[in-house]
């Protein structure tokens, strides 16, 4: 089978994700996957080797100020034109399917030359009736028609009774014994705002990582780093906590490896307040709106949260794909749900959902 794979390369966490998909088709004789990116400059994609000769394409991305989303920004830096020749030009008759994840070019690629295509993301989960926060008409419109696929495969802590996975951790990565710092990742953060907030806790160590630093260094109790996947994962492998935004990847692995988190999601857009809000209600994670001093020192003194055991093999997946059984999801998700290992905790909490 022939499979074009379109990412959303706005956030790290889609890269993450088809890193994984990358690794495990890879590994298939009966499989040929070509990767497309948009959403970022080319020149900002980093450790993509994975993804061979893979093609970088503008797309359609927001702009962040100060921790939110600048809807003015998002607008004037949208080049509207490229992103409609780029729909009509990118020929996709070729594959056999398009998988996508929240990529809009491919996506309506495909469904304009009418070929077959799936998407597996998070934000397909939120196409569903699940629990969420903050969604606007504008959010539901864009969850509907900005990455348009044939089938909508969600990815979710929990089903909710619906055709949705659960994530998968790449293998490559696991957790080691704890030391005493605290591994920071807010990327839409202004540099000066987080060193200003972290350096009133000198009792603590902090490692950030920022896409606007350009190389390591330390400045009081904060060593700062560029951003680079193997060096974060080595942090985020030891620490003995995590601050984030509230993203579904880094979420998931900080799940698995049993890390307490703080999560700030980005305001304005919902997925990511409505990711705090359920780890919060699910006991899994602290959250705070802004970068809040009172907060942080809560939270440095809570325990580490029950663990959530995912799957590290996509095999499942990538077997349901090539049998070209797309209508039959039930199963699939079925077969994938029975690998998650929830603590009773968690449980209790998931029992109280109707579905």
């Amino acid at each position: 089978m022939k499979i074009l794979f379109g990412v959303q390369g706005t956030g790290n966490g889609h890269i993450s994700r088809a890193r994984i998909m990358a690794k495990a088709f890879a590994k298939r004789a009966d499989v040929d996957v070509d990767f497309v990116f948009s959403g970022r400059d080319p020149d900002k994609y980093f450790d993509m080797e994975v993804f061979g000769q893979y093609q970088s394409l503008q797309g359609l991305s927001f702009a962040t100020q100060n921790g939110a989303v600048n809807h003015w920004d998002t607008i004037k830096s949208a080049k509207i034109r490229q992103f409609f020749h780029d729909i009509k030009h990118f020929d996709v008759t070729s594959y056999d399917l398009v998988l996508n994840d929240f990529e809009p070019v491919t996506a309506w690629a495909a469904k304009k030359q009418k070929v077959p295509s799936i998407s597996i993301s998070h934000q397909a989960a939120f196409a569903h009736p699940i629990p969420k926060q903050e969604a606007d008409i504008v959010d539901n419109l864009i969850t509907r028609y900005f990455a348009p696929t044939d089938i909508q495969l969600g990815v979710h802590w929990y089903h909710y009774g619906y055709p949705i996975l659960p994530p998968f951790i790449d293998p490559e990565f696991h957790s080691e014994r704890q030391d005493k710092s605290i591994l920071v990742y807010l990327p839409f953060e202004d540099v000066s705002a987080i060193q200003e907030t972290l350096s009133s806790f000198a009792e603590h160590d902090f490692i950030s990582f920022h896409p606007s630093i350009k190389y390591a260094h330390k400045h009081e109790n904060i060593c700062w780093h560029p951003t680079a996947i193997a060096p974060f994962h080595r942090v985020l492998s030891k620490c003995n906590g995590v601050i984030a935004n509230a993203g579904f990847e880094l979420a998931s692995e900080c799940l698995q490896f049993n890390k307490r988190m703080l999560l700030k999601p980005l305001n304005g857009q919902y997925e990511q307040v409505s990711n705090a809000h359920t780890l919060s209600e699910l006991g899994l994670c602290q959250f705070m709106r802004a970068l809040d001093l009172d907060a942080i020192e809560q939270w440095l003194q809570s325990d580490t949260p029950d663990t959530i055991r995912f799957s590290a093999n996509p095999d499942t997946l990538i077997d349901w794909i090539l049998n070209k059984q797309w209508s039959d999801t039930e199963s699939l998700c079925s077969a994938l749900w029975r690998q998650v290992k929830f603590p009773e905790s968690v449980l209790n909490q998931l029992r109280q959902i109707p579905h």
